[in-house]
Order: C-alpha cells, then sequence, then structure tokens
C-alpha cells in the first residue's frame, strides 16, 4: 500500500512538472517606465525566441525551467534565472546603454568600401543549410480601414550559396480573415513569401549602394552606436541632388564579427514628395514604405531573427478613382536549426502567400509563436473573423 501510494505520488508529480504553463513577460525602460517594443526574449531551455509587442509585452508556454536572456540594441543585456518567474504578468526592466556621444569611425577604409565588405561576409555566413520556424502575419488596410488578415507557422528550409540562397517552404498551421475586393486581390498575390526570405537571406536590399553607378547618389557616414559600445552604425541618405525618391539606409553591424545586426530602410517624406504622380489605370503612387530586419548571431551561427515591412500606395482606378492600400507585414523566427527535415514533395506549399491557402488551425499558435498581439490587435482580428 505504501508503495502503491508513493508510485501515485511521483505519477502526480511527474504529470505536473510536464504540463505546458503559459508564463506573460512584459518589458520597460527602468528609468522612463516605458514598455520596450522590439525586445528580444531567448528562451535558454527551448531555444525559443520572442519579440516584445507595442506594450512590451511577450507570452509564451515552457514545460519545466528555464533561464531567459533579454536583450535590445539600446539597452543592456539581462539574464533572468527562473526562480522568481511566476506564471502571471511579470515585469523585466532594462537599463538604458546610453553612455557615449556619437562619434565619427575614422578610418583608413572609405565607409562604402567598408560596407561592400560588411554586406559580403553577413551574405556569406547567411548562406549556408539550416531551417527556420518562423511566425507569420499581415495586416491588410483599404481605404484606411482593416479589411483582411492572415498568419502562420511555416517552416523554412534554407539552402544555397553566397550568390544565391532558395527556400522550400512548408506550412504546420495558418488562418486568414476577412474579405478583399476583387480589384485589390489580385495586388496582394504579389506578397510572396518564398522570395521575401531568399532576400533577407541574400541581403538583396544592398544592391543599390553596392552598384558602381547607383552608389553615386547616395551619402555614406559610419558612427559609433550611441548607445552600444560593440556596434558601428553607417547611414546612408541619398544626394540632394538626386531626382529620385531613393531610400535611405541605417545599417547597425559588429565591426570585429562583420556582421549585420539590425538595418532599416525608408523613404523619407521629401524625398517622396519628389516622384511624379502617376495617373494610368492600374498605377500605384507610393504614399509610405520602410523596413526593419535583424539578425541574431548565436557563436557560429546567424540567421535572420525578425522583419517588419510596411507599405502603402494609391491604387489608380478608372475615372481617376484612388484605393489607398497598406500592408503591415511581420516575420519572427522562433526557432533555428541545423538539422534538415524530412517531407515529402506534396508537402510543400509552392504558392506565393498564405492567402491562398485553406484555414488549418489545430492550436491556438497565434499566442505563443513569437508576437504577442496587443489587445488592439486582438479586437482587429476578431472583427475581421466576424465577417466571414
Amino acid at each position: 500500500m505504501r508503495g502503491l501510494l508513493l508510485l501515485l505520488i511521483i505519477f502526480v508529480n511527474t504529470t505536473v512538472f510536464a504540463q505546458k504553463v503559459e508564463y506573460s513577460i512584459v518589458v520597460k525602460d527602468i528609468e522612463t517606465q516605458l514598455p520596450i517594443e522590439n525586445a528580444i526574449v531567448f528562451i535558454m531551455k527551448t531555444k525559443q525566441t520572442l519579440i516584445s509587442n507595442q506594450d512590451g509585452k511577450v507570452t509564451f508556454e515552457l514545460n519545466g525551467a528555464s533561464s531567459l536572456q533579454v536583450s535590445e540594441t539600446n539597452y543592456e543585456k539581462v539574464t533572468l534565472r527562473w526562480g522568481p518567474l511566476k506564471p502571471d504578468l511579470f515585469v523585466v526592466y532594462l537599463k538604458n546603454n546610453n553612455n557615449k556621444l556619437e562619434e565619427i569611425v575614422v578610418s583608413k577604409e572609405k565607409p562604402e568600401k567598408n560596407l561592400q565588405k560588411i554586406v559580403s561576409n553577413s551574405r556569406e555566413k547567411l548562406a549556408s543549410a539550416y531551417r527556420l520556424k518562423v511566425y507569420v502575419r499581415e495586416f491588410f488596410m483599404l481605404d484606411n480601414k482593416y479589411s483582411y488578415y492572415n498568419d502562420g507557422l511555416v517552416n523554412f528550409q534554407f539552402e544555397g550559396n553566397q550568390k544565391k540562397v532558395t527556400t522550400t517552404l512548408l506550412v504546420e498551421q495558418n488562418r486568414s480573415y476577412g474579405l478583399l475586393e476583387t480589384d485589390v486581390s489580385a495586388d496582394l498575390m504579389g506578397y510572396n513569401l518564398n522570395n521575401i526570405m531568399e532576400n533577407y537571406a541574400n541581403l538583396k536590399y544592398f544592391d543599390p549602394l553596392l552598384d558602381s553607378k547607383t552608389k553615386k547618389e547616395y551619402e555614406f557616414t559610419t558612427t559609433g552606436h550611441p548607445n552600444n559600445k560593440e556596434y558601428y552604425i553607417t547611414s546612408v541618405t541619398p544626394l540632394d541632388k538626386s531626382k529620385k525618391a531613393l531610400d535611405t539606409f541605417e545599417i547597425i553591424y559588429d565591426p570585429v564579427k562583420k556582421l549585420i545586426v539590425e538595418f532599416s530602410i525608408f523613404i523619407a517624406p521629401g524625398n517622396l514628395a519628389q516622384i511624379e504622380e502617376q495617373t494610368k489605370v492600374g498605377s500605384k503612387n507610393l504614399t509610405r514604405s520602410q523596413v526593419k530586419v535583424t539578425y541574431r548571431i548565436d557563436g557560429e551561427d546567424y540567421y535572420l531573427l525578425s522583419a517588419n515591412e510596411e507599405i502603402a500606395y494609391d491604387l489608380i482606378l478608372k475615372d481617376q478613382a484612388k484605393k489607398n492600400i497598406q500592408v503591415r507585414n511581420n516575420f519572427i523566427t522562433t526557432n533555428f536549426n541545423r538539422q534538415n527535415f524530412t517531407y515529402k514533395e506534396s508537402d510543400v506549399f509552392k504558392e506565393k502567400t498564405l492567402f491562398n491557402k485553406q484555414n488549418k488551425i489545430l492550436t491556438k499558435y497565434w499566442d505563443i509563436s513569437g508576437f504577442t498581439a496587443t489587445e488592439e490587435e486582438k479586437g482587429i482580428i476578431t472583427s475581421l473573423e466576424f465577417k466571414l
């Protein structure tokens, strides 16, 4: 009887321990008490990565215990031991790392020449075989009203070399809500998951800066990062004499490892004003364009961590009517693995976007897959769900 009771206690304890528990963390600035968006929370046991939302919040499930690393480029990294963490909301405070003034980096080599080496080395490092589990989502607005949403948990298998990286895409789960009008739904089909991920690995965004002709239209400046002594920043801005609406670049990189840590690309309002408005039916007049991409350096591993892209434009219809279209895409790598996954050719997703795939919902993957939706975003998604 005593032995049976002991066995029962062990079984109950093991069952409880094996259950996954949901945790929520909010990351804040210790001085301002404001939430920190895009902070990285890395779960050391499972190697899962999460990115904080506008409220500074991340949510995840965990079986057992694990230490956590919390970091953001402008703040000092914090490692949390498991002891104080409770299943309810837990606040983590980061200290701003603003300990020096932004200084021009003095080098014998021109900034544009140095950037070429940084991009080349980063491309070479990214051009290897590995797989990423990625949570992707897309918000679509038509005339300033949310009209469509999709997200999914997908796997990308990367193969290739420095000149060309290709991806194979498998979709685990996905969902789509809302309705799109026929005159803009075809336009959405241009959103190509494989192409976007390959561009992040090939660093195609930097081609204009490396081309001998187009790079003459930019000014290159390299400075020390004002909040992180380990990084440099190369800023690339269009020259005033340029007659085109060119992008502005900000590239944060590790000068020792010569790897890109983060880059942002946007078209400044002043440059947008230089674009001549098109009037032909089907033309797109750009009103906003911005991209922010981050990479993780973890020992010998180097891979895409997250990406946020926003684009907005006026689509010209008949009789000079316009529709304003806005698309916001988010990608977050939740897991990195060097092992190839096995699959049948019939499992490969060969369409451009999750727009083309029927909903497949097995779990509430969106709650624990890297991004935690804000209350506002949850409201938007719910409203679109009931439009169906």
